[in-house]
């Protein structure tokens, strides 16, 4: 009855999403886009969102001095060349080029390849690209996109940048802006990896530049020291000394940035001392690379929060600033002492409006950009659509973070039975190649071993020690085992996952060769490798085997 002096109160129920793309683009179009358009937000900071910027492939963007292998690197990946690569010692890929997996011909079934040229690349819907157009000819004249058919880019796409100038050569004026287009590409891309030669660690003022474009979001960068084998072990060290050095003082981050060690290409190594520091590092950089489709989604998500966060502040300056200009006279002056005393009013709206002075933009940046503004086209405050965007930041979000979750799920059960999301080219891993990923190391030791079980060759030392557990009716108890386990000083998590895999029956005991199975895979561990999830087939005790239908006469 009294609804009439209360209000409707019932609050509003959070929108319900089919699947994590459409509804990010359907908050956007909703919610976010409106205010953004209301307060100019896309002359000041970044252009408007299209949906090819929501269904994109994970993208990786290469950054790099001349001759630092950016080409290789990508040519490594693919294991074959891509329409439109050039390699050489001088600078040779002057273009920012996107390789991606080319699309289906629809009459003829087959994938197109070849080169797009960035005009008409940037009136393509279909790919992120189109807020590029605004960058000019000069710019478009040096991009591309290369389509080609490969299993690698069925999950990724990436982006090979010109090599970046040193010496006389970093004066040359592109016809474009390089560092805000750099800038761009890296508010979009999963991925930031800067490549160093390690005869070339001297950070060009170009390269600075193009440092401080992408340096705000660190998050996103991972630094590969390539060629490594053109130097021996000691001049390694010393080189990786002076690249941590350059770096702390362009990459001013609590944090130490990672740096993976390698030489990404297929020539023979120079000095192959260091192979399997090699290997290990590539391993761990493509595992890197391998999480980015399933962490695509929670990316443009957290993107999306963040940019939410970045209109709605705006949204407070460009509202201040109209409510503060005079209506008639002294508009010019007025408009001067409010850039002026821009960093006062961003501390006045931070306490006003309860939000960190982090979620604003740059002081200098905003006075820049203002003082080209037209603050007569500049509007009030509407209340209503900054709470819209605090209902989607409060409910809608969390809504698509749980979809995010059950995605994952679902993708995780799939990466199980089918592999990682990336695979092809030097992705590629099968059983029979002995060359693939830790082929052979670790838990995966004795895949093809001639001898059998490969647990068998230190079973007569592992019985010594299981016929001193007092074995009943040929099993030890789970407190008789520990007692021998815990003498490895792993701790008790590694020692359980033992447990689980060696205890193949169930039982909560141990047969001899169960026992047996505990003891190697402890030494597995206490070699540094990880222990899967899963006891691989060639691990199993052959007469767990035997039960369970195996049919291997080796045993």
């Amino acid at each position: 009855m009294l609804r009439w002096l209360k209000g409707d109160q019932k609050e509003r129920e959070p929108e319900v999403f089919e699947n994590v793309a459409l509804g990010l683009k359907k908050l956007y179009k909703k919610n976010l886009r409106p205010l953004e358009d209301m307060y100019k937000f896309h002359d000041f900071h970044s252009p408007p969102l299209q949906d090819a910027d929501f269904d994109s492939k994970p993208m990786i963007l290469l950054v790099g001095q001349y001759s630092t292998g950016k080409t290789t690197f990508i040519r490594y990946l693919l294991e074959k060349d891509f329409p439109g690569m050039r390699i050489g010692p001088e600078p040779t890929t002057d273009c920012f080029i996107a390789i991606m997996h080319g699309d289906k011909d629809k009459t003829t079934g087959t994938i197109n390849e070849g080169v797009i040229p960035g005009n008409a690349l940037v009136v393509d819907t279909s790919k992120p690209f189109t807020a590029l157009s605004s960058f000019g000819n000069a710019f478009l004249s040096r991009l591309q996109c290369s389509m080609m058919k490969n299993e690698v880019l069925q999950s990724i796409s990436i982006i090979d940048t010109p090599g970046i100038l040193s010496g006389e050569k970093q004066r040359v004026n592109r016809g474009y802006d390089f560092s805000k287009v750099l800038t761009w590409l890296a508010e979009r891309v999963d991925r930031i990896v800067l490549l160093f030669d390690a005869h070339k660690l001297d950070i060009s003022d170009e390269f600075h530049e193009a440092l401080n474009a992408v340096k705000m979001y660190d998050s996103k960068i991972r630094v590969v020291l390539n060629k490594a084998d053109q130097v021996n072990t000691q001049q390694l060290m010393r080189v990786y000394g002076a690249l941590m050095w350059s770096l702390g003082k362009v990459i001013t981050t609590p944090e130490v940035v990672r740096v993976y060690i390698g030489s990404f290409w297929d020539q023979p190594l120079l000095y192959d001392d260091n192979r399997l520091l090699f290997e290990a590092e590539r391993n761990d950089l493509f595992e890197d690379i391998q999480s980015l489709p399933r962490n695509a989604a929670l990316r443009k998500l957290n993107d999306l929060i963040k940019r939410a966060r970045l209109a709605k502040v705006h949204a407070y300056i460009i509202s201040h600033l109209h409510e503060n200009m005079p209506s008639m006279f002294g508009k010019d002056k007025a408009k001067n002492k409010l850039i002026q005393d821009l960093d006062k009013i961003y501390a006045e709206l931070a306490n006003k409006h309860h939000v960190s002075l982090g979620d604003f933009p740059k002081v200098e940046d905003m006075r820049k950009q203002l003082k080209l503004a037209d603050f007569t086209k500049f509007r009030s405050l509407s209340t209503s659509m900054v709470q819209k965007i605090d209902d989607m930041l409060a409910k809608d979000i969390a809504e698509l973070m749980k979809l995010i979750q059950r995605e994952e799920a679902r993708n995780s059960e799939v990466q199980k039975k089918e592999g990682p999301a990336v695979r092809g080219g030097a992705f590629a891993s099968t059983v029979d190649n002995p060359f693939t990923n830790k082929w052979g190391e670790g838990a995966n030791a004795g895949i093809d071993y001639e001898g059998g079980w490969i647990v068998a060759d230190k079973k007569s030392e592992y019985d010594e020690i299981f016929m001193t557990l007092n074995p009943i009716n040929g099993k030890v108890k789970g407190s008789a085992a520990k007692k021998e386990m815990v003498k490895s000083k792993l701790p008790n998590t590694a020692l359980a996952k033992v447990w689980r895999l060696a205890d193949y029956d169930k039982d909560g005991m141990l047969t001899e060769e169960e026992f047996a199975l505990a003891m190697h895979l402890i030494g597995v561990r206490l070699e540094g490798h990880n222990l899967p999830d899963d006891l691989p087939e060639h691990l199993i005790p052959p007469a767990q085997r035997n039960k369970n239908g195996f049919n291997d006469e080796s045993y």
